[in-house]
């Protein structure tokens, strides 16, 4: 009986052993292979507000910002009314800007920037007008009122673009990266070295100038530095050389690509009706001689004077319609018909310079359409304008020749080093500069 106790004794504690022992194991495991509860807590995002943009120098914290342009007949005081600006305020500022930019000289589609205060007036504090891409007149409407001009900085850097001519010299320029402006340039340096009427595909260009920029936008052109032109086989270099009055050009030999003057009155323009000794005339319909040369040009362009000079007369008669001659000096007269009207401060009497707007294109006197007829005197005697020999201007001056040779030299390793068959618009290894602000 004692030894069957002490053996279920045995049994039990057994037992009960590898139960705790399983118990603890299976206790363990689950420690190991389960992972504390974490409390995620939700995550704060930190609105970050921006800076309010500074507008022409001018910080807009507490104004709200209206950009547009100018409408065409829109006056200052109409603009402003709508912003809680009076007449009467307008009125003074009209009187106060007067001398810095009169608000008589804003003009349609020109962009202007008003800020106003964010209430339900929205009452305007700045008017801030751009007669163009370097100027800015900020008018400040507070108290006082305040008007000043401001300039923005010029960048001109230095490119180079090459082509060579298809069609037109005017197109082929265009279709290179070039301007209106650069064609008409060019064509003047060239004028009495070349006729521009007769050029021929697979003539070749070159050309170095100065562009002009404002915050990263191009304004136009400066300078035309040096040019290059191959004409059948022939090559003639204009080569941009101050000699202290002014930039000229001059070929590779310093002789002067200018003559006493220019070539033609219009910038490159065409010719409809050359001079000739009998012509048949289209308002008299008789035959005359026509002892002149007509451009065919829009109404509006302006017309300059081939050289310096005194004006002589500055009139209308039945015939010539709006006309200016010019006194050039005592071998030379020049004479231009049918403008629509003067440039300011034409008269008899008054000096013109060379290249100087004398007039504008039109049709009156005795004209179909609008054009220019352009006569011109050698001793008295009306002669070709196109076909009379001129003397050339100076060439470069002994005590500048060297100074020139160097340049010469530079210039033509430049053209050299551009091909223009893969010839792009680019910025030039001289790099870039900055120009007097509004210069």
């Amino acid at each position: 009986m004692f030894k069957s106790s002490k053996g279920l004794a045995i049994l039990i504690a057994l037992s009960l052993f590898i139960f705790i022992t399983a118990a603890q194991t299976l206790h363990f495991n689950t420690d190991r292979f389960t992972e504390p509860e974490e409390t995620t807590q939700p995550e704060v995002v930190e609105e970050v507000k921006m800076p309010a943009p500074i507008v022409y120098g001018i910080a807009t914290d507490s104004f709200e910002i209206v950009e547009t342009v100018i409408e065409r007949g829109e006056t200052l005081s109409e603009i402003l009314s709508s912003y809680n600006i009076s007449p009467t305020t307008v009125s003074l500022l009209a009187s106060k800007s007067k001398d810095i930019y009169n608000v008589r000289r804003i003009s349609a589609n020109r962009p202007y920037t008003i800020l106003h205060l964010r209430d339900s007036a929205q009452t305007a504090q700045y008017f801030i007008y751009e007669p163009n891409n370097v100027e800015y007149v900020i008018y400040d409407l507070r108290g006082d009122l305040n008007v000043t001009l401001e300039k923005r900085e010029v960048k001109v850097s230095e490119r180079a673009l090459a082509g060579e001519i298809k069609h037109s010299l005017f197109q082929s320029i265009v279709d290179a990266g070039g301007s209106p402006q650069l064609v008409n340039k060019f064509a003047d340096i060239y004028a009495w070295r070349l006729d521009l009427n007769r050029i021929q595909p697979g003539d070749k260009f070159k050309l170095i100038y100065e562009e002009k920029e404002v915050n990263g936008t191009t304004i136009g052109f400066g300078q035309l530095k040096a040019a290059f032109f191959e004409h059948q086989g022939d090559s003639i270099y204009a080569i941009g050389f101050d000699e202290g009055n002014g930039l000229g050009y001059f070929d590779q030999k310093g002789q002067s690509l200018k003559k006493a003057f220019l070539r033609e009155p219009l910038e490159y323009s065409r010719i409809s009706s050359r001079y000739t000794m009998n012509r048949y005339h289209p308002v008299q319909k008789r035959y005359k001689p026509h002892l002149g040369t007509d451009f065919a040009a829009p109404r509006g362009t302006p017309i300059r004077t081939v050289g310096d000079g005194v004006v002589l007369e500055a009139r209308y008669t039945r015939g010539n319609g709006y006309y200016v001659k010019v006194k050039h000096n005592k071998t030379y007269t020049t004479q231009y018909l049918h403008m629509s009207k003067f440039a300011k401060g034409i008269k008899a009497g008054a000096r013109v310079k060379q290249g100087q707007t004398i007039g504008y294109v039109g049709s009156t006197g005795l004209a179909t359409g609008p054009h220019l007829c352009y006569r011109f005197w050698k001793n008295g005697k009306q002669v070709d304008a196109l076909g009379v020999k001129l003397p050339s201007a100076n060439p470069v001056e002994k005590k500048h020749q060297e100074e020139f040779a160097a340049l010469k030299e530079q210039t033509i390793n430049q053209f050299n080093a551009i091909d223009v068959k893969s010839a792009k618009q680019g910025l030039l290894a001289t790099g870039e500069q900055k120009e007097p602000a509004g210069a």
